[in-house]
């Protein structure tokens, strides 16, 4: 029964680790020797949450190790645990249980805090994208490369870089918490802005489900392709009076979706075909 625990610890603990050859176990780190990672995926820390884990600390301790990059100066540098660190801090406790990963450069930091934060489902859909901007803007990663780095799907990586185009306010609503993924996803496919804001409003003074925000949308798109309909029926009209009131008969235009199609003249008799031909060609 005892070689059964052992075997249950151990496995357990292999299972945090991502790579045996890179990380290891550095019991206690002095916390006046960490400092946070500039490429930090997450930006905002819940105060409410801040203080439950506060009070979880002071309670049982941190039962969770941190991980941190050892540095030439003998500094260490956060890549996953910075809410562990600054509750820590702020309890005034000087020594902290961390895991040193080897890595080398700035990109495959990043990666590791990324993934860290990804696996914990410690960060919202916008600062994960955020992170995967940083690894393809700065580090010169392909979504590709990402998506096989954080075992992700490649489509997932391209839906979540779609969020930075949503404007301010609503980014700001979905790291906030106050709209989720889908809904985030959903407005994505409204063209016009004033359009999109409208119902961002719409979801959160009704608060209205992905569902529901999906149908809404489909509604407004509808209303949007017969809109445009109208306005290129109305067009084909001006041009065909146009025509019309030139060759004086009656005259039909079709158009088809890829803005091709055909006119058709209206003539009675053969007379009048030349005297059509005539005007059109300028003789």
């Amino acid at each position: 029964m005892t070689k059964k625990l052992g075997k249950g610890l151990e496995a357990l603990i292999k299972t945090h680790d991502l790579n045996d050859q890179k990380r290891f176990l550095d019991g206690q780190v002095p916390l006046n020797k960490i400092q946070p990672n500039k490429s930090q995926p997450r930006r905002r820390f819940n105060d409410s949450e801040m203080q439950e884990l506060i009070d979880s600390i002071k309670e049982k301790g941190v039962l969770q190790p941190i991980t941190v990059r050892e540095l030439n100066s003998g500094m260490y540098t956060i890549i996953a645990g910075e809410r562990r660190y600054r509750a820590s801090k702020k309890l005034g406790l000087k020594w902290i249980p961390a895991y040193t990963v080897k890595i080398n450069n700035e990109s495959e930091m990043m990666e590791y805090a990324l993934i860290e934060n990804i696996q914990r489902v410690n960060l919202n859909p916008i600062e994960e994208a955020e992170g995967y901007a940083i690894l393809k803007g700065k580090h010169n990663l392909s979504q590709q490369d990402i998506a096989r780095k954080v075992s992700k799907s490649r489509s997932e990586i391209t839906n979540k870089l779609r969020l930075l185009k949503l404007p301010p306010i609503i980014k700001d609503s979905l790291r906030d918490n106050l709209i989720s993924y889908g809904h985030a996803r959903a407005l994505l496919s409204i063209k016009k802005s004033i359009v999109m804001m409208r119902l961002y409003y719409k979801i959160i003074n009704q608060n209205l489900s992905v569902r529901d925000t999906e149908k809404l949308i489909k509604l407004i798109i509808q209303k949007e392709n017969h809109s445009d309909n109208n306005k290129k029926s109305n067009k084909i009209q001006i041009l065909e009076n146009k025509l019309q009131a030139k060759i004086d008969t009656d005259v039909s235009i079709s158009l088809n979706k890829n803005n091709s199609g055909n006119i058709k003249i209206a003539f009675s008799s053969y007379k009048k075909l030349n005297k059509i031909i005539k005007i059109l060609t300028d003789e």
